[in-house]
């Protein structure tokens, strides 16, 4: 990377950063201010940010309303309300003697908790804005239609096939996968009566679900209902199963995406044996496919026409390995690029995903796999490790079991998609609430691991970590940048209501020890407890802002030395 590349991404981080952060600082510091004009407190000072008025000469960010001061700051990383009393200022002594009434320490306890927690319950009323603004808006949402089931699975058994459209889950209406994974994640055993549409044919299937182990968002094992059923399609990549078939003596590679069959678009591995079965058993057809790594190079092949990809010699290859890291568990059991993971532990993996679900799962027990290379199968046995791993694709690293490969066709074809609107704010609102209160309790998890350590404290993200944060969620698109300020937002709440001194679960307790004492604590006390909240958070920013230059050390020292 460049020096005018970097810096480029850098002022495109900054600038996501500090949009962010504004809103956040916003909304929390509007809820403190709303809360205390509310219970007749006076506000002297409404600060977006901090330090000096953004601006040059008379022209400043800075306006008086009323008895009120509204302040956007040059420095973005916070802000405040600023109340009468609340500090000793001679600027103000007079107009506190007037007022007495007014300032925070005269109003009753219930009132004072009130204008403290208004921050923190702003931030967590925020996304619950958001996402009813989302559903208002409406987004793509997968559908209820079956991408692809899984061989010999309980759906398969069952008689479900792709392109069916789930209708209902005993006897509950269904028109979004989210609802039929649901169903899923709720019983783990037992039967499920699906109804489905196939070529415009009601159908009905009796689905018996089994019970896998998988790993939750922290690497911990859960038990879920399995059904071989899955919403994305999977890829048109071949293998070759033999070197002596009609497929390699026609060209074809391992790892070849099939792109065209004779002329006619293929978007899965389906329609590829649809449109293959379709040109007969006679003559040759014409292929177009992407070959390499990249999949850069693109071809046209004549290859017979069989009827069958099996008799071509064709497999499916659903989980290719394009590299091998070095020092891992599958170098040392010498996997190598190229090579097809047929078997683990007997069973045929249906993707990259569910292989790596199945390492995950393994809580490093060896797995027995069975390896394709160069038409030849062959056995090993692998112990997966546990290796630091970006799952967010932040930068944020935390440790899983895995055996340090890459594969090929991580991604499947996305499955057939909907538009979801919902403008009820009846229902709206509700689905906001409970979306709101999964992703609080998975963030609550989270902080409570990283405070036991099972999560690694290195992982504390800082400014710079924020900001990459946010800048890479930007660059997704929208709905991921406001994804993004939805989990910041929740953050921001639950840690200001920490009994930290300076923050408002600190500021709550003071006033709850006041009210059990019936008396203010002297100015010296409280002086003592603001000393030990400013000590305690500049060591938790410094060890997170340390956090965030030993991730990026190396990015700082091309950027400063122009990627010399």
């Amino acid at each position: 990377m460049n020096f005018f590349t970097a810096t480029y991404q850098a002022s495109s981080y900054a600038f996501a950063f500090i949009v962010m952060l504004g809103v956040l600082i916003f909304v929390h510091e509007l809820g403190h201010f709303l809360a205390a004009k509310a219970c007749g407190i006076r506000v002297l000072k409404f600060s977006l940010g901090f330090g000096s008025p953004v601006g040059i000469g008379r022209f400043r960010m800075r306006w008086v309303r009323g008895t009120t001061e509204y302040v956007v700051g040059w420095i973005p990383l916070g802000g405040f309300v600023k109340m009468l009393g609340e500090t000793p200022d001679p600027e103000t002594a007079a107009e506190l003697a007037a007022y007495p009434e007014e300032t925070l320490e005269s109003k009753p306890l219930w009132q004072k908790l009130i204008v403290i927690f208004a921050g923190p319950a702003m931030n967590l009323l925020l996304p619950v804005l958001i996402y009813t603004g989302i559903l208002a808006v409406g987004f793509p949402q997968a559908d209820s239609v079956i991408g692809e089931v899984e061989a010999g699975s309980p759906a398969a058994v069952a008689g479900l096939k792709p392109n069916d459209r789930v209708t209902a889950i005993d006897g509950a209406s269904v028109q979004w996968w989210r609802q039929i994974s649901d169903a899923f994640a709720e019983r783990t055993r037992g039967e499920l009566l699906i109804q489905y549409e196939r070529d415009g044919v009601q159908g009905t299937a009796r689905l018996q679900i089994e019970p896998r182990e998988q790993t939750d968002p922290f690497g911990e094992s859960v038990e879920v209902g399995w059904s071989g059923l899955n919403h994305r399609r999977p890829l048109a990549m071949i293998a070759l199963a033999d070197l002596t078939s009609p497929a390699h003596g026609a060209g074809l590679h391992t790892g070849d995406l099939v792109t065209e069959v004779a002329g006619e678009p293929v978007a899965d591995w389906y329609a590829f044996a649809d449109a293959y079965a379709a040109a007969g058993d006679v003559g040759e057809v014409s292929i177009a496919l992407q070959r390499g790594r990249e999949l850069a190079e693109e071809l046209e092949l004549r290859v017979p026409a069989l009827g069958d990809l099996a008799r071509l010699g064709v497999i499916r290859a659903n989980v290719l390995i394009a590299e091998v890291s070095e020092d891992s568990p599958a170098a040392e059991v010498g996997l190598r690029s190229g090579d097809l993971i047929q078997l683990v532990d007997g069973v045929p993996p249906r993707s990259f995903e569910s292989f790596a679900n199945a390492v995950r799962a393994s809580q490093g027990d060896p797995l027995e796999l069975r390896i394709l290379r160069d038409g030849e199968a062959f056995d090993v046995s692998v112990a997966p490790a546990l290796i630091q791993t970006d799952v967010t694709g932040f930068g944020v690293e935390v440790p899983r079991y895995r055996i340090g490969i890459v594969g090929s066709n991580l991604l499947a074809v996305r499955g057939s998609v909907g538009f979801e609107r919902v403008l009820n704010p009846l229902v709206a609102v509700p689905r906001a609430a409970a979306m709101t209160v999964e992703i609080t309790h998975l963030f609550l998890r989270g902080l409570g691991k990283l405070i036991t350590g099972d999560v690694p404290r290195n992982q504390l993200a800082g400014p710079i970590g924020i900001a990459e944060i946010a800048g890479k969620a930007l660059e997704r698109g929208w709905m991921d940048y406001l994804q993004t300020l939805i989990l910041i937002s929740i953050n921001l709440g639950i840690l200001n209501l920490l009994p930290i001194p300076l923050l408002d679960g600190g500021q709550a307790i003071v006033f709850l020890v006041e009210g059990v004492r019936n008396e203010r604590l002297s100015q010296r006390t409280r002086e003592f407890v603001q000393q030990i909240g400013f000590t305690m958070l500049v060591l938790i920013m410094g060890f997170a802002f340390w956090n965030d230059i030993s991730r990026n050390w190396s990015r700082v020292i091309d950027w400063l030395t122009g990627g010399l």
